[in-house]
């Protein structure tokens, strides 16, 4: 029930949160190294000039010359050479590989299409989560990774000295306390990425516009956790 009342009140206060960029997930790879630093308002930058000007297809991408991607990838950010190396790794192994598509990895055992998620550039294990759950390959409970401290502020989970074990701990805390369906995980997702975005920031959150403060140990504590 409390999980119920913070995702409706951050609904309220933000209103219903569209996933950004694609839904497939040899794309969603693509996007996730389209931009640097790797959020929202660098990515599309980078992945919808490749799709505008070389292709998002594997063959499109091998063809097309690393001067070409370097160009493209400095819409996204810095390390565009590095990146456009990277588009030419993704775009190969899924080639060569997979046989040109990541369908038959999603249908297969769960750990076997995380594992292989994992060895594109750039993903790690909240990654690979975010694609199974976004594809619908799985309700994963993914916890958006530069925000793991919001769901630990409103009680999911325990920060820990490792930032592995403190996203575990989160992680957990979610799947005891949401349904195991992709709809309502996704959402949960999205509303809890949004926040750490807008108000609940790792440092100087802005608490006074926070609409769960009810919830929060953050809030609630603040001689344990500081300036607010």
């Amino acid at each position: 029930m409390e999980i119920r009342s913070i995702l409706d009140g951050l609904e309220k206060h933000y209103g219903k949160i569209k996933a950004a960029g694609p839904a497939d997930a040899y794309e969603m790879i693509l996007y996730a190294n389209c931009g640097y630093p790797a959020n929202d308002l660098s990515c599309p930058k980078g992945f919808d000039a490749l799709r505008r000007l070389v292709g998002l297809a594997p063959e499109e991408i091998l063809a097309a010359p690393e001067t070409q991607l370097t160009q493209i990838m400095r819409l996204g950010g810095i390390v565009p050479d590095l990146r456009a190396r990277r588009l030419k790794e993704i775009a190969g192994r899924v080639r060569d590989k997979f046989g040109g598509t990541l369908q038959g990895v999603l249908r297969g055992p769960l750990p076997e299409a995380k594992k292989a998620l994992k060895q594109f550039p750039t993903i790690g294990d909240p990654s690979a989560e975010k694609i199974l759950l976004f594809t619908n390959t799985a309700p994963v409970a993914a916890v958006p990774s530069g925000h793991v401290h919001v769901l630990h502020r409103l009680g999911f989970g325990t920060e820990k000295k490792s930032y592995a074990a403190g996203y575990r701990s989160a992680q957990e805390a979610l799947e005891k306390a949401l349904p195991a369906d992709c709809a309502t995980r996704q959402r949960a997702y999205l509303l809890f990425q949004h926040h750490g975005r807008q108000i609940c920031k790792r440092t100087r959150p802005i608490c006074r516009a926070c609409p769960v403060t009810a919830h929060c140990a953050f809030f609630q504590n603040p001689d344990k956790y500081g300036d607010r």
